[in-house]
């Protein structure tokens, strides 16, 4: 995400053109060419904002989204307004973090744009801001970019990039007010080992639509947890392609939806190469009147893509009446050659037995219904890793479970 956000040039094509079709090599990252073909849940990816019809809501991949609440995101008539957003890196010494201008290569390397928000965040931003973790280099401390909201509309870009065999943590906190429309780019080189804690902590009226694009190299580790809790509306577009054998990709997703938000999370995984992995893990809880929460988990196992071992799944809780959730696994799988594939979506409230058992014990209702949320998501907090970030998260859940009581 640009520290730059003032631009108010919107449809415009990328300086230079986007990268070139085929197969380039810079670095230790092979790039695969990105297929141009759509899944059933995306539209082809381009970079020109034109190669994409302005959606009206009867579209696929925008059925579930609330367009009028987009502030213009989608259609065109959202400008540059405003402070946008700061935004902040703490680094280890060895990372180098720059503000690159729009004719960098790296950007778009990882992804192109597959929806019009994506393509119009693409064409907006002034500057990229650009991590990059030297090759063979492993951080003992986390990366920090803190993105906080200071008002009015931006357009950003971000990317982290590791050189071969090197290990980082990135967090990526969001905070504050803003309408937000950002790509985000993840390239991992050979060997490397990557883990992204992307958190949604926005103020109740911020709108953040974002796509967020890894390429895993050959051998190399890939571990993705966003967590979401704020803003009014939050739509997330994570996906992975491989640009060589071995490589993994783990998913993790947690998010706690309230009264009113809107929080959607479309995941694709594209397995284009032979022998690679991916595991998606997606959790929700939601409570209160129109509570609306849509988790889309699709994943393409291309005819190349021999020796896949892939699995998806969502769990949604119900806390309350009145609130909505829609939950869509998909398979596409062009190969029989894999090792395994999978899915698995469900929604439900408390389990009667669970609370019985607890209650049966002394145990107060309140207390009882704690509990079991926190049990709930624990594997996914678990999975963070830095015990600052986990304890914010448990004292959020808490802070959301209090407000269900009172």
């Amino acid at each position: 995400m640009a520290e730059a956000q003032n631009s108010p040039t919107l449809g415009s094509a990328r300086a230079g053109g986007p990268p070139p079709v085929g197969s380039t090599t810079t670095g230790s990252i092979a790039v695969a060419a990105e297929s141009t073909v759509a899944t059933r849940m995306s539209a082809p990816p381009s970079f020109d904002v034109t190669d994409f019809p302005v959606p009206h809501g009867r579209e696929e991949e925008w059925r579930f989204t609330p367009l009028e609440r987009l502030r213009g995101l989608h259609d065109g008539t959202a400008v540059a307004t405003g402070n946008g957003v700061k935004v902040d890196v703490q680094a280890p010494e060895g990372v180098t973090v720059e503000a690159v201008g729009r004719d960098d290569a790296r950007l778009g390397k990882a992804g192109t744009p597959v929806d019009r928000v994506a393509a119009q965040a693409y064409s907006a931003f002034e500057k990229a801001s650009v991590v990059t973790v030297p090759k063979e280099t492993v951080l003992t401390e986390p990366i920090r970019i803190a993105v906080h909201g200071e008002g009015g509309t931006a357009f950003g870009h971000q990317v982290i990039e590791l050189g071969a065999f090197a290990e980082a943590v990135v967090v990526i906190d969001h905070t504050g007010d803003a309408v937000l429309a950002a790509n985000v780019d993840y390239l991992l080189g050979d060997g490397a080992k990557l883990t992204v804690v992307s958190v949604q902590d926005w103020d109740e009226k911020a709108v953040h639509v974002a796509q967020h694009n890894a390429l895993v190299g050959r051998d190399a580790s890939f571990k993705s947890v966003v967590v979401t809790f704020g803003g009014d509306v939050v739509r997330l577009h994570p996906r992975v392609r491989y640009a060589g054998p071995g490589g993994e990709a783990e998913l993790f997703g947690l998010y706690f939806t309230d009264q009113g938000q809107h929080q959607e999370h479309r995941l694709l995984v594209d397995h284009n190469v032979p022998h690679c992995k991916s595991n998606a893990v997606y959790k929700g809880a939601l409570q209160g009147e129109d509570a609306h929460a849509v988790w889309i988990g699709d994943v393409l196992i291309e005819a190349a893509a021999e020796g896949t071992d892939t699995y998806e799944m969502n769990r949604n809780l119900v806390l309350t009446d009145g609130a909505r959730v829609d939950s869509v696994p998909n398979l596409e799988i062009e190969t029989g050659e894999i090792v395994g594939a999978g899915h698995a979506s469900a929604t439900g409230r408390f389990d009667d037995e669970q609370l019985f058992y607890l209650m049966a014990r002394g145990i107060p209702e309140h207390e009882a219904r704690r509990l079991v949320v926190r049990g709930f998501f624990a594997e996914l907090v678990q999975q963070i890793g830095l015990p600052d970030i986990e304890e914010r998260l448990i004292a959020k859940i808490e802070e959301e479970l209090e407000a269900a009581v009172a």
